[in-house]
């Protein structure tokens, strides 16, 4: 793992270990050129895993989304899981995973895996952070190269069945940002790590990006966009 700018020495003239450097990226809209939860919907409806009215939820949940009205992300997790309560947690994983490889693959932008490359050559520590299903982003990860995920976990009963229930929070706006201190700082320690680069395309994604010494807004919505304007963020388009 590369050094950042601020290494160096102590006032005592002691060496001072170099920071990791890391690159976090976003899932949905960024990396990919969809929405993971719609497809994954979409699968399940068409595999006879859930209901009609459970998709229909989860559409009206999405079109709440979309439209930036309050909407509650643990709450849509728990439409598709209740439909798997019959599976255990072994087989919903096993069924995110093949979802990413049969779906999800054909919507990666090049231009996204160029730039996951290009910061893992720059010496960064790249780092997914996504609201995405725990079994989703951990296919993904290993599919784009990843050093690490950071995602939503479902809850798991004493039977070893997912219960509907996020564990923990699920990791979007301020989550991400949360998620990504735990983890870094039980990595490297307090104090021991940066956010080099910070890549996201939804208006939630600011906070995350907030955190970046190089924030970028790919193909923003009219919301990151306005906010990318005003702080003087880059905006790169890769579609």
């Amino acid at each position: 793992m590369a050094s950042v700018d601020d290494s160096g020495t102590s006032r005592r003239g002691e060496a001072v270990a170099p920071k990791a450097r890391l690159a976090v990226f976003d899932y949905d809209g960024t990396i990919i050129s969809a929405q993971s939860g719609t497809q994954f919907t979409k699968y399940l409806l068409l595999n006879g895993y859930i209901s009609p009215l459970s998709a229909l939820k989860v559409i009206l949940w999405g079109a709440r989304y979309t439209l930036h009205l309050p909407h509650d992300q643990a709450a849509v997790r728990g439409y598709l899981v209740n439909d798997l309560d019959r599976l255990t947690r072994a087989q919903i994983l096993e069924i995110m995973g093949r979802f990413h490889d049969d779906v999800l693959t054909r919507f990666y932008r090049p231009a996204a895996l160029e730039q996951v490359r290009a910061c893992r050559e720059d010496g960064c520590v790249c780092v997914l952070v996504s609201a995405t299903f725990h079994g989703i982003a951990q296919a993904a990860a290993r599919h784009i190269g990843m050093d690490a995920f950071l995602a939503t976990r479902m809850a798991v009963n004493g039977e070893g069945h997912m219960t509907g229930a996020v564990d923990g929070e699920v990791v979007e706006g301020a989550g991400k940002c949360r998620a990504v201190t735990r983890w870094a700082d039980g990595r490297f320690g307090p104090d021991n790590w940066v956010v080099e680069y910070a890549f996201g395309d939804h208006h939630s994604d600011e906070e995350m990006l907030s955190l970046a010494r190089h924030p970028y807004a790919v193909d923003p919505g009219r919301s990151l966009r306005s906010v990318a304007k005003r702080r003087g963020w880059p905006v790169l388009l890769w579609e």
